[in-house]
């Protein structure tokens, strides 16, 4: 049997339930793109930007059962999606990045998008692969797809080259995918050393990061068993519901809401699920944890890297969880509910809500009414896309996710502009729920002209702009320490043109009493497939916790010479201005 590599590549994606690729065709991937065409069950999305491809990979991957794909040509096709690549790899998230190749049976060099590839995408990747015979291809692809699958999940880079894709060769008979079992269950005595420290602990508490994300059952189960307050990561902020009665918030230490930070306060025994302790998820690193921690990661490189633990478990949460479950159920008893704990966390939420409903917004949107009004508007299984910035943690700390798998973030690679594009993948994840994109006015500006990819598959994402006039997380960094704001003050944009330009419908909100009204009036849009941009006139004069939280740790850090020079500067600056 003789057949084109771009029809082998097809053939295989096809198998692998590939149901949408993101890019640009080029002229080393036309042929790709016209099998992908002919294709009954994979549609190709012609993007704005191969950044903003990447992203709507990202997005896709992340809230469904399907990886996302993109086809891109070499050169500056690759290093457009390098930033959504990266992403995906700090973050955990599987994605195929399969880029058309120079072609191979020519012996000119300097052909037209020539690089060493594999050099470039190696950093960003778990794997790079070049496909040098057509035999290859499906098989190639199918161990690709693995790669990025299993274990901590993760891009991988595939280089088909152009004559591969034009011209047909005898291939034999194809094979059919067969999907990975899942892993090996944990050793025994580990589960048991985790059962020992849980039954002995007097406050236990969780930590949920992104890799507890299919696990909501479980965790459930496990936190109502010892009545434990669970505690998410930014990244794995709607891994748990805000309306379950032990869910405290995003975090547990000084940068930490006050619900988190109090129910963790005396935190003797912490179960820690998939999550990395990294920089954002800890406060940069602020958090005391407790020396019997009990950290079950997929990545064995997770564990005991900057907290040690006295059980370490590497494995899938989906394996590990139901054996700790059984084990815990079989020697413990359930724990009466605690009523006290419960309590405390419930009044703590609403005291931190009380304080942003007090402060005075001067005219302008306050950050906790205008989630409320969000929250009231949208069924619990909404989806809500947040992009990197001050809005981040205001959407972490007041938006309650009520649904699992109902938010992302981008958090570790922590790419502005993420958002736009990423919603865009979540619509096709999710397209008969609403989704809604929190983006700062810096963000947005980096990849609104994604929209039109919006706009042209009907694709009804409401897009709320969150407008201050700056880059406000580190406007506020700046302002203490330098009483100055260098390179942080935008220049205005009109966004009411930016959705003419692009086809969306628009509408502003510039104050409190216009919220539930402007809401209402998006939606009713969205529901027709047309996306929406929603100007919203944000108040950010009040810091969010983890701002303040973090800047502090930060500070308590330095030394007694570096914290004098800080301080004087600042003192120096407030008078002189």
């Amino acid at each position: 049997m003789k057949k084109t590599g771009a029809w082998l590549a097809r053939y295989a994606l096809e198998q692998l339930g590939i149901r949408y690729t993101f890019g640009i065709p080029g002229v080393q991937n036309t042929e790709l793109y016209d099998e992908l065409n002919n294709s009954e069950t994979i549609t190709p999305m012609l993007v704005t930007h191969e950044g903003g491809g990447a992203f709507m990979a990202d997005g896709l991957s992340r809230l469904s059962d399907t990886v996302g794909t993109l086809a891109v040509v070499p050169a500056a096709g690759l290093t457009h999606a390098a930033s959504g690549v990266g992403e995906a790899f700090l973050d955990g998230v599987p994605m195929l990045v399969i880029c058309g190749g120079v072609r191979t049976d020519i012996p000119w060099k300097f052909q037209l998008h020539q690089m060493d590839l594999h050099k470039f995408m190696s950093g960003i990747t778990k794997a790079t692969y070049l496909i040098e015979r057509h035999v290859d291809i499906v098989p190639t692809l199918f161990e690709a797809y693995r790669t990025a699958t299993t274990g901590e999940p993760g891009p991988v880079f595939i280089e088909l080259p152009a004559n591969l894709q034009l011209f047909p060769e005898e291939v034999g008979d194809l094979p059919l995918w067969v999907p990975p079992a899942l892993p090996a269950p944990a050793d025994s005595s580990q589960i048991d050393a985790a059962v020992v420290l849980l039954k002995s602990a007097k406050h236990p508490g969780f930590f949920i990061g992104w890799g507890a994300r299919d696990c909501l059952a479980d965790v459930t189960a496990l936190a109502e068993h010892v009545q434990a307050p669970v505690s998410t990561t930014l990244q794995g902020f709607s891994m748990f519901p805000a309306s379950h009665p032990l869910h405290v918030g995003f975090g547990f230490g000084p940068a930490a809401v006050p619900a988190a930070r109090n129910a963790f306060a005396d935190c003797d025994v912490m179960l820690a699920i998939g999550t990395r302790f990294g920089e954002i998820a800890t406060g940069s690193f602020g958090v005391t944890v407790p020396t019997r921690l009990i950290h079950i990661d997929i990545n064995p490189q997770a564990l005991n890297a900057n907290y040690p633990a006295q059980v370490a478990i590497a494995g899938d949460a989906r394996v590990v969880l139901p054996q700790l479950l059984a084990a815990l159920r079989k020697t413990m008893p359930a724990q009466t509910e605690n009523t006290a704990l419960q309590g405390r966390i419930a009044a703590d939420k609403v005291a931190y809500r009380e304080s942003w409903y007090s402060h005075n917004s001067k005219g302008r949107v306050n950050p906790a009414r205008f989630f409320d009004a969000l929250r009231a508007a949208n069924p619990p299984e909404a989806v809500t896309v947040v992009d990197d910035g001050n809005h981040t943690y205001l959407t972490a700390e007041l938006m309650p996710i009520l649904s699992a798998k109902s938010a992302i973030v981008p958090t570790d690679f922590n790419a502005m502009g993420y958002s736009v594009p990423a919603a865009i993948g979540a619509k096709l994840a999710r397209p008969d729920m609403p989704v809604n994109c929190i983006v700062g006015d810096g963000c947005f500006r980096m990849t609104c002209m994604e929209i039109v990819t919006a706009t042209q598959y009907r694709l009804g994402v409401v897009y709320y702009v969150f407008c201050d006039g700056e880059l406000s997380q580190i406007a506020q960094v700046q302002q203490v320490p330098y009483n100055r704001k260098p390179c942080t003050v935008l220049a205005p944009v009109l966004l009411d043109g930016v959705a003419r330009a692009v086809g969306a419908a628009y509408f502003r909100i510039d104050r409190d009493g216009e919220l539930d009204q402007r809401i209402a009036a998006a939606n009713a849009v969205a529901k027709t497939g047309q996306p929406v941009i929603v100007e919203v006139t944000i108040d950010y004069s009040k810091h969010t916790a983890f701002t303040d939280g973090a800047m502090k740790t930060n500070f308590q850090r330095f030394t007694l010479t570096q914290k004098a020079r800080a301080v004087s500067r600042a003192l120096l600056r407030k008078v002189t201005g």
